[in-house]
């Protein structure tokens, strides 16, 4: 981690969430927070609930109980396009782009939430639509030259290996310019060289952006890595919280992770 990097104050404060799907509890009573700038990691085991959490936190899930504050804003729940429109982008655990666009479509559609410009004018392309098309390609190409793509810009995305489609919704998600960035188990399928690129990609958008992020990872070695601060889940409840160090030394999280009897 970069030791000059500033964390900053709280911008996303979840409280006491819970949440059901029918008579299954998939997050109870729920409580953490994440700083501006920070690299804040959800880890635990599988169906540990940290998906679903990251659905609520992007208002894909509503919850029953709980309470979120983001940018000092109190609310029950968030809105996925309000979510969007205030700054929180998302990634997935299996990939969400349009195989058969390019490279480069797929990052423009990132851009959809800060156009401005009416659909006559779209359709007519000319005067203010044409400067705003002009002034979204510029940022989605600087977004591929800070990836690294430059050499797949006009690939359709179904050709690409793996580790590439990752990265290319990675960039799609950066488009949005998002505050905070939502990244649902981003290595996962890869192999060494794959996230040995994908950490740095990461660590590079947090320092050179400023992006807060808030990653779900199996990979420990990553986790213990990159992360400021990690919060563990199991069995949809939180059994630990605070830095690398003090998360990997604590018994009930070695318990759950060695599926020691609950």
């Amino acid at each position: 981690m970069d030791e000059g990097r500033k964390i900053g104050e709280v911008i996303l404060d979840l409280k006491n969430i819970s949440l059901r799907f029918g008579g299954v509890n998939a997050l109870t009573d729920i409580s953490f927070d994440v700083r501006q700038h920070e690299i804040r990691a959800i880890i635990g085991p599988n169906g540990a609930g940290k998906s679903s959490m990251l659905n609520v936190i992007n208002g894909v899930y509503r919850p029953q109980e709980g309470e979120i504050v983001y940018l000092g804003k109190h609310r029950h729940d968030m809105d996925t396009y309000e979510a969007a429109k205030s700054g929180i982008a998302r990634t997935f655990q299996n990939i969400a782009l349009f195989k058969g666009m390019t490279v480069l479509d797929n990052i423009m559609t990132g851009r959809n939430l800060k156009m401005k410009s009416n659909f006559l004018l779209d359709a007519l392309y000319w005067g203010p639509a044409q400067r705003e098309e002009i002034a979204h390609r510029r940022k989605v190409e600087e977004i591929i030259d800070f990836l690294e793509i430059q050499h797949i810009r006009k690939t359709p995305v179904g050709r690409l290996p793996y580790g590439l489609q990752k990265r290319v919704e990675l960039a799609r998600a950066l488009a949005a310019e998002p505050s905070i960035l939502l990244l649902d188990e981003p290595m996962a399928g890869m192999n060494v060289e794959e996230k040995q690129d994908m950490c740095r990609f990461i660590l590079d958008v947090n320092d050179q952006l400023g992006t807060t992020i808030v990653l779900i990872e199996h990979d420990m070695g990553v986790v213990m890595d990159i992360s400021d601060r990690v919060v563990v889940l199991d069995y949809g409840r939180k059994i630990a919280d605070g830095t690398p160090d003090e998360v990997r030394s604590n018994q009930d999280v070695i318990d759950a992770y060695l599926g020691v009897a609950h």
